[in-house]
């Protein structure tokens, strides 16, 4: 999705630690998660998302 073979994800990472995070990259990545994981992120918890450890905090708490 952002185009970069060398690029190793951590949960302190952020959208400006990637190059190619745009907002529009953002939305599918969400999207993509809702697909991947039978969830729906509402825009509350999406704009409560400020590093990646969030969104996988967020997926584990909706997964159970």
């Amino acid at each position: 999705m952002f185009e970069d073979p060398a690029l190793e994800i951590n949960d302190e990472m952020t959208a400006g630690d990637v190059t190619n995070w745009t907002s529009l990259t953002h939305l599918i990545m969400i999207e993509e998660v809702e697909k991947v994981f039978s969830i729906r992120v509402a825009l509350k918890e999406l704009i409560k998302l400020k590093k990646v450890g969030d969104l996988v905090t967020l997926i584990q708490q909706k997964i159970g």
